[in-house]
């Protein structure tokens, strides 16, 4: 394990300690074994973002393990193309909701800082959303069904992540259509992945030119980074 890699596993050790601590202040847990901490090596290139754990993965303190988790790791493991050790899993709500209902605002708003810290700490190449709540947290106009499987550049809180929307694999698991739709997008992953780190590699050989002054028009778009960032994603998703 590199000095990097070791950083970021006791950052992440550091960051469930302290989310365990806040349990007892925080919406839906109780104590400190309410939490469903993420799962994976620290040295991911991909981040996987659920929206809740349920039953069993509350019972299990492990994401996605419950049906639809299993589907998950069915397909990451047998048709992805990628392996485990390339994937760490969380969810943007680290406790169970009642009876699995829908995260509510309040709940997203509370556990918002955890995983932005996840994120700061892990750097993906890659984020994965699994269902709408996920999907929201950078593309909060979209909608899934005209999304998922379509690569996104998304300017977020101060840097650039590349964001492929999918079905959540629960949805995958109501219609065969759906399901087909997420194996068929899983298997986009790894040629996403090689198509980033050969843009990423192109970057650094190249000398930074200045931003170009933005059109009247642009500059409306850029009052919110989201928007621009989706017309340009509209150029990427073409690529897979």
């Amino acid at each position: 394990m590199d000095r990097n890699t070791q950083q970021k596993s006791h950052d992440l050790e550091v960051l469930y300690a302290q989310l365990e601590k806040d349990a007892p202040h925080l919406p839906l847990a109780k104590t400190a074994t309410d939490i469903v901490p993420g799962e994976g090596p620290s040295s991911a290139e991909v981040l996987f973002i659920g929206e809740a754990p349920g039953y069993f993965e509350s019972v299990e303190r492990r994401p996605f393990v419950g049906k639809s988790g299993q589907l998950f790791r069915k397909i990451l493991e047998t048709e992805s193309g990628i392996k485990p050790e390339q994937v760490y899993i969380s969810n943007i709500v680290k406790v169970r909701p009642p009876d699995n209902r829908d995260p509510s605002i309040e709940e997203l708003a509370a556990y918002k800082k955890y995983l932005d810290a996840e994120i700061e700490i892990l750097k993906p190449e890659l984020i994965v959303t699994l269902g709408r709540f996920s999907m929201g947290k950078f593309l909060p106009s979209a909608k899934i069904s005209q999304v998922h499987g379509k690569l996104h550049k998304v300017k977020w809180d101060g840097f650039t992540s590349f964001v492929l929307p999918m079905y959540h694999p629960a949805a995958a698991l109501r219609s065969t259509a759906t399901k087909q739709a997420f194996t068929t997008d899983f298997k986009k992953i790894p040629k996403i992945i090689a198509w980033i780190k050969e843009q990423k590699a192109v970057a650094a050989k190249q000398k930074p030119e200045p931003e170009p002054e933005l059109t009247p028009l642009q500059k409306e778009f850029a009052k919110s980074d989201k928007t621009l960032d989706a017309l340009q994603a509209s150029v990427i998703e073409h690529l897979f």
